[in-house]
């Protein structure tokens, strides 16, 4: 699989990473040895990033990482974390004794000296804005707690307002064929910085698999049922942020654009980690067979210009009204 840098980080990590919410168990019971298995599927398959935080399970998804991590030690493997969600989103909670121990929790819970990556999750804009948020992360930095930190975003601006900042390695925002804006202004600015871009959600809450329609249904502690209008996190997050049948429909139309050989899915993954200015694409899996398909992706061919072109069709006509001036 294609490795690429990752911005400021200087480390090289595979254009398909691993996103590790779903090992959490936060929504859907994933067994310590299921996760284990996905995780082990995944780098057989070439996958070199992992992506998790420390409110996945509470520390469950970083702790089975930081198992794995130690049974590869010398795989030269980039395990990005994330922090910030411990403590109400307000910025006043963003100090550096709040930094300090919630990167000491994670150090622990991953059993390394030293995090690759820290990545403040979705905090406010204010936090974002500020330079003390900056002068703290360069703090953590210096006493060797973390080698690069990051922002994961929720707006384009949030994202430009971090890709200012001289010591943020990368950003990670949601990017998908059913969210366009980051191509607009995000992706250049981070590539003219030498800042990466960790692409987050790809497959839009899973719509882009192809595998649901208007009469399927999610357990009541799946975010796909209890955040689609945006009561627990960002409704970014979840669909896209359009209603559940508005991405049915598209997602249809998407499929029928699907070059033969790939499924909807590993095309949804393949044209992330091929725009420009990406670094990685953070596809998450609760099973072997996910974990496989979803790294076949990273070794997907140019999807062409009639994808393309398709994707911006279909956003346009359902997506562009409703969430492009949000986000």
């Amino acid at each position: 699989m294609e490795q690429r840098t990752l911005g400021r980080t200087g480390r090289l990590v595979s254009v398909v990473g691993l996103g590790t919410w779903q090992l959490g168990a936060d929504w859907g019971d994933v067994s310590e040895s299921d996760a284990r298995a996905v995780l082990e599927t995944a780098a057989e398959e070439g996958v070199t990033f992992y992506d998790t935080a420390d409110v996945y399970g509470d520390g469950r998804s970083e702790q089975i990482v930081g198992r794995f991590l130690a049974d590869h030690a010398d795989a030269g493997f980039t395990v990005a974390t994330k922090m910030g969600r411990r403590a109400e989103q307000l910025p006043e909670n963003y100090t550096p004794d709040n930094f300090r121990a919630w990167v000491d929790r994670s150090r622990r819970n991953l059993g390394v000296d030293t995090l690759d990556l820290v990545q403040l999750h979705c905090p406010p804009s204010a936090v974002i804005d500020d330079d003390a948020t900056y002068d703290a992360l360069d703090a953590l930095v210096a006493g060797g707690s973390l080698a690069a930190y990051g922002v994961s975003v929720e707006t384009a601006a949030q994202a430009l307002s971090a890709i200012a900042r001289p010591g943020v390695a990368s950003v990670q925002i949601i990017l998908n064929a059913f969210r366009l804006k980051p191509l607009d202004e995000v992706l250049p600015a981070a590539e003219a910085a030498g800042v990466g871009i960790i692409a987050r959600v790809p497959l839009a809450s899973g719509l882009l698999s192809g595998r649901y329609d208007a009469t399927t249904t999610f357990a009541d502690d799946d975010h796909r049922t209890y955040n689609r209008d945006g009561s627990a996190f960002d409704i970014g997050e979840t669909f896209s942020g359009v209603d559940f049948e508005t991405g049915v429909a598209a997602a249809q139309e998407f499929a029928a654009l699907v070059p033969e050989g790939l499924t909807p899915a590993q095309a949804a993954i393949a044209w992330v980690w091929q725009q420009p200015g990406v670094s990685t694409v953070i596809p998450g899996a609760r099973n072997v067979d996910q974990s496989r398909s979803n790294a076949a992706a990273g070794q997907a061919g140019p999807l062409g210009e009639e994808v393309e072109e398709g994707v911006h069709r279909i956003y346009d006509q359902r997506f562009r009204a409703a969430v492009h001036e949000r986000w």
